[in-house]
């Protein structure tokens, strides 16, 4: 089956017999989308209605231009990007090397969990809230474009955390949460293994619960995202690029890998893992480790371990979530249990071949590459996340492995997203990073983005939280 949402051009074509008669899907886009097909620009819409997130002004530029905005890289930070700045105004071209949702992308994945449990990250007070607005928004889209494409994208399934005792993760998240007056629940051991049955729980004696936290299914929203813009009027090319040249403080256009040279009034770079290897500032700044997700069948007929009958769910190392009905890619488990140590007495599991005990064992380039790696999931991976299935779900001790994912995810020096500008100019940005949690922030940070871009600084210490960091990771011996 195909993620690809379907263009709301075509619905009304004869030869698509399944296609929604044009005037259905007037009527189910709203007048929004309604005068975004006849003129090509978008009204409020759905978000309008959000409440307001710290340190995002609505509106245009201040001084009242707008002008033509470039930005490479169509994943979830750039799709959303190009998306509020043709809000508000903007001419966007969005350029991206193999296209909005591509397997090679951060974006790639199938799924992606949207929650607000940040109680282990040092950028928590400013993470929550934002993650918050952001399963407003997600919700939002849900609500006003999944009826248009005749599928869904978001999925409100709960999380729940779950540990053996009252760890800082926990405390530390509760914090945060009545903080900023999350819906949550508190539950113990007992209230665990009986509202959830099918988790091997016995060792769990607390557990924290957010209701309307969800699943996203990435690709698909990606690209829908995408189409969505493509509707408001944004221009999508398909295409390697360059930077320019810097020419008294401003980025001199893009250069295409045909060598045309695409200019505009501002770029943005929100191209992941690729940030490396367009600016080579960035190579010691960020890290581009790769994560593997694995998908489980279950059993037949057993609806247990699908949405809605079973939330998304966190365990030291693992997180994982239920079966999505709307394409079935199966149960999600992203992490691993490491193989047991040997007991007293029994034979030492024979040391791998390879560098000596303790020595770092040198990266591999093709795989720090995000063109060159291999996204092949390691039977010990695998493994893994059977170990973890036996440990947590028994029935599905024995599931089928349906598919493996794996993509890149970004990780700064400073542990925080970077939105900032390309050092030397004053019309081009830097918008990445995003801690393996970027996908969920989408919505609000293209905002933030949009507005930068236009002009509007917005909160100076959101300002600051995002500059490009000074400090580097310390460098491999050699």
């Amino acid at each position: 089956m195909s993620n690809t949402p379907p263009d709301p051009e075509r619905l009304d074509l004869s030869e698509d017999p399944t296609a929604l008669p044009r005037r259905d899907f007037l009527k189910l886009a709203g007048v929004g989308a309604g005068a975004l097909l006849t003129s090509g620009c978008a009204t409020a819409g759905a978000f309008a209605s959000a409440a307001p997130v710290r340190g995002i002004e609505r509106g245009r530029a201040k001084d009242g231009g707008v002008g033509h905005v470039v930005v490479i890289g169509a994943g979830a930070w750039g799709g959303w990007t190009a998306y509020h700045l043709r809000q508000r105004g903007a001419r966007v071209t969005l350029i991206d090397a193999y296209g909005p949702g591509n397997s090679r992308s951060t974006s790639g994945d199938e799924t992606r969990g949207i929650r607000s449990s940040y109680g282990d990250r040092a950028t928590g007070e400013l993470w929550t809230p934002w993650a918050r607005a952001a399963i407003e928004r997600w919700l939002l889209f849900e609500q006003e474009w999944a009826p248009v494409f005749r599928t869904s994208y978001f999925h409100q399934t709960g999380d729940v955390i779950m540990r053996a005792t009252a760890e800082p993760f926990i405390t530390k998240t509760l914090e945060l949460w009545k903080a900023n007056n999350v819906p949550h629940e508190v539950l113990n051991g007992a209230e665990v293994r009986k509202r959830y049955p099918v988790i091997k729980a016995d060792d769990i004696t607390i557990a924290i619960t957010e209701p309307d936290a969800g699943v996203v299914r990435c690709r698909a929203a990606t690209q829908a995202v995408a189409a969505v813009g493509g509707k408001m009027g944004v221009k999508l090319v398909i295409s390697r690029v360059r930077p320019g040249p810097i020419v008294n403080g401003s980025m001199d256009g893009v250069i295409l890998e045909d060598g045309t040279t695409v200019r505009g009034d501002s770029y943005v770079f929100a191209c992941g893992p690729w940030l490396r290897k367009l600016f080579p500032y960035m190579e010691n700044r960020m890290r581009v480790p790769i994560g593997v997700a694995c998908y489980f069948g279950v059993p037949v007929g057993d609806s247990r371990f699908t949405f809605p009958n079973l939330p998304s769910f966190n365990f030291p190392g693992v997180t994982g979530w239920p079966v999505l009905p709307v394409d079935s890619r199966g149960f999600r488990v992203r992490g691993a249990i490491a193989p047991a140590a040997p007991t007293a007495g029994a034979a030492a599991t024979p040391a791998a071949v390879g560098p000596a005990a303790g020595a770092p064992v040198p990266a591999d380039p093709l795989q720090q590459d995000p063109d060159t790696s291999s996204r092949w999931a390691s039977q010990e991976r695998i493994d893994g996340s059977r170990r973890f299935l036996a440990a947590r779900f028994p029935l599905l001790a024995n599931a089928p492995l349906l598919e493996t994912r794996a993509c890149h995810y970004e990780s700064s020096v400073n542990g925080n997203f970077i939105i900032d500008h390309v050092p030397g100019t004053s019309n081009a940005w830097i918008a990445g990073v995003g801690q393996a949690e970027g996908f969920k922030f989408g919505p609000v940070v293209g905002e933030y983005v949009a507005q930068r871009v236009l002009g509007i600084t917005g909160d100076p210490k959101l300002v600051a939280a995002f500059k490009l960091p000074t400090e580097e990771y310390e460098k491999p011996p050699g």
